[in-house]
């Protein structure tokens, strides 16, 4: 199999239209207004990636796609339309199947729960996160290279909250090598870490982290397996939401080898509503985004962009989306009118139809594609006819997506929380130590003085005469105690911190 029957039509539609596997990595679009087909466009080329051998990640915005799972059935009722549209474009071995599947959840309720670490998160990603001034990031990269520097693994959020803490205590001295450090930035930050854990963001970070291999797995039949992101309750947190595919996509860009141009795809990753990613996004975000999108080809994983309007994505990561299904626009307004206008030059000129006007007037399940042809050139746009799904159209019970996790290859792997030794930890036995010691050199100073008293009032402390001299010694050296106290605060202020090996601040979205 080379190829994804996409779908045609008569005469009035044009030549059949076939996804080439080896063209799946220089990326795509699927775009049209609400209720136009975009889902059902998604889940026919879920379903033709994982009948060729290649895995797939996509997000589940509204619930519809955990029927992938499940094969159609004869009476839905829809059925005779499906065949009905099966006949008219060709497509002569339509027949119902299930799919394999593997549920995830950021939350971990419809699925194994998915998580990351924050260092793994990087200072970029968080800072873009958390929506964080230019200050306040500054603020997030110091605390990030210090936590490489002394040896603190930023695993959870508690870990980042315990070092921002420390950050704050000894603001003095790394205003002094880092420019300022003010308490109300590092409040700032705090807030937002408070308002990420109550919108369930705290589940994001920790261990096991999600492991990639684990996304990139097919059956026993050869069929990649179809990894589901459950997204209609994420969807309440968009920036998380956005934040966490493109985290993923980043993880996949940095860690996987170059493969060149392989016969089809090692993954292929669905970004469905694209918009969210760029909304209010700062330049140099979508800037790596672009740098993502453009080689993250040669890792062999394709990228296709899910939206209402190609508008969304910035016009340079646009011209990378090779493969284009467009289903219907609406143009009610100017502005409506000049995107249009825009997505219909964005095709190349068929002579049959004007393609300005088709965007506009096709129906549901229908839409105007160019897919890549031979040495990559687009194919010339067509009015196209959407082959129907194979597996079950919309969402599947609850009782059967938990028998498809219990049943999955990874059932167990992920569901328990692991809470190593980390910064939390470590700042924690840390301040105890300290804790100690001032202790520890009050009670010094508390003898030394008393002596001192006893000095003054001509008695004797512990059967011994105490000598002014002695008396003064004690007083102003404060014996071992201060010591102690002097050794933890030099290591707190870093001077004895172990680096780690692994570099915290290390990869594309880790302020390299």
């Amino acid at each position: 199999m080379s190829e994804i029957f996409i779908g045609g039509g008569g005469p009035e539609y044009g030549a059949p239209q076939e996804l080439k596997l080896g063209y799946a990595n220089r990326h795509g679009l699927i775009a049209g207004a609400t209720g136009t087909g975009k889902t059902v466009t998604l889940q026919i080329l879920a379903e033709g990636f994982s009948a060729a051998g290649v895995p797939v990640f996509l997000s589940d915005v509204k619930g519809d796609l955990s029927g992938l799972a499940v094969a159609g059935r004869d009476d839905f009722k829809l059925h005779q339309a499906f065949t009905e549209r099966a006949a008219k474009i060709g497509f002569d071995d339509y027949r119902y199947e299930n799919f394999p599947v593997t549920f995830w959840d950021l939350f971990g309720d419809q699925g194994h729960p998915v998580r990351t670490t924050v260092s793994e998160m990087g200072p970029l990603l968080l800072a873009r996160l958390l929506e964080l001034s230019e200050a306040q990031e500054g603020i997030l990269n110091i605390a990030f290279r210090l936590a490489d520097e002394q040896g603190l693994p930023l695993l959870d959020l508690k870990d980042l909250q315990a070092l921002l803490v420390w950050v704050g205590e000894n603001r003095k001295d790394l205003s002094l090598r880092y420019g300022n450090v003010s308490t109300a930035s590092i409040g700032a930050i705090q807030r937002r870490l408070l308002v990420l854990e109550n919108q369930g963001g705290a589940r994001l970070f920790g261990e096991p982290a999600l492991a990639l291999g684990d996304l990139m797995t097919c059956d026993s039949d050869g069929r990649g397996r179809i990894n589901i992101l459950a997204a209609d309750r994420l969807m309440a947190a968009p920036r998380l939401y956005a934040t966490f595919l493109l985290w993923l996509l980043s993880e996949l860009f940095e860690e996987l080898p170059e493969v060149g141009d392989p016969e089809k795809p090692r993954l292929v990753f669905f970004f469905d509503e694209a918009h969210l990613l760029f909304d209010g996004a700062p330049p140099a975000l979508v800037d790596k985004v672009e740098q993502v999108a453009r080689l993250i080809r040669s890792k062999g994983v394709g990228v296709f962009f899910i939206t209402q309007n190609p508008d969304d994505v910035p016009e340079d990561i646009l011209g990378q989306l090779g493969n284009r299904i467009q289903h219907a626009l609406r143009a009610f307004t100017a502005r409506d009118r000049k995107a249009l206008r825009l997505a219909a030059e964005t095709y190349r000129d068929n002579p049959r139809f004007d393609i300005e006007a088709a965007i506009r007037e096709v129906g549901v399940g229908e839409a105007v594609t160019s897919l890549l042809e031979k040495k990559g050139v687009p194919g010339m746009a067509e009015r196209t006819l959407i082959r129907p799904p194979s597996s079950q159209l919309g969402p599947i019970d609850a009782g059967t997506r938990a028998q498809l996790i219990a049943g999955s290859p990874l059932a167990g792997k992920y569901e328990t929380l692991q809470d190593r030794h980390s910064a939390y930890e470590i700042l924690a036995k840390r301040a105890e130590a300290a804790a100690q010691a001032a202790e520890e050199a009050e009670r010094q100073e508390e003898e030394a003085e008393v002596a001192e008293r006893e000095y003054r009032a001509g008695r004797r402390y512990s059967g011994t005469r105490v000598t002014r001299s002695t008396s003064r010694r004690v007083s102003r050296g404060g014996g071992i105690g201060e010591a102690m106290t002097q050794a933890v605060i030099k290591e707190l202020k870093g001077t004895t911190g172990r680096r780690i090996v692994r570099g915290i601040l290390g990869g594309l979205f880790k302020g390299r």
